[in-house]
């Protein structure tokens, strides 16, 4: 299943390894991603294009890792479904 990864939150060393690990825990694959710093405050943006293997590991538990983590940092990270995505933001 294709999703897309957001994450937000204040730039700080770890954010892209503490993602990394949970994708790679529940052997989801990475095909693309995007980061950037905004901005003077130093506002940390990524976003991700990953596979998972819903098989080995359902869509709510990646998302409920990835809470975690989010909380953990002090960062805002969210996980759709493509074709959700997509079509959330059909013109």
């Amino acid at each position: 299943m294709k999703c897309v990864i957001s994450v937000l939150g204040k730039d700080q060393t770890g954010i892209v390894a503490a993602v990394a690990t949970v994708l790679t825990e529940c052997k989801a694959n990475i095909d693309d991603i995007n980061q950037t710093i905004l901005g003077a405050e130093e506002l940390f943006s990524m976003t991700m294009l990953v596979t998972l293997d819903v098989d080995a590991h359902p869509f709510n538990e990646v998302q409920e890792r990835l809470t975690e983590v989010g909380a953990r940092l002090g960062c805002q990270i969210t996980i759709q479904r493509e074709d959700v995505f997509r079509f959330m933001h059909e013109v």
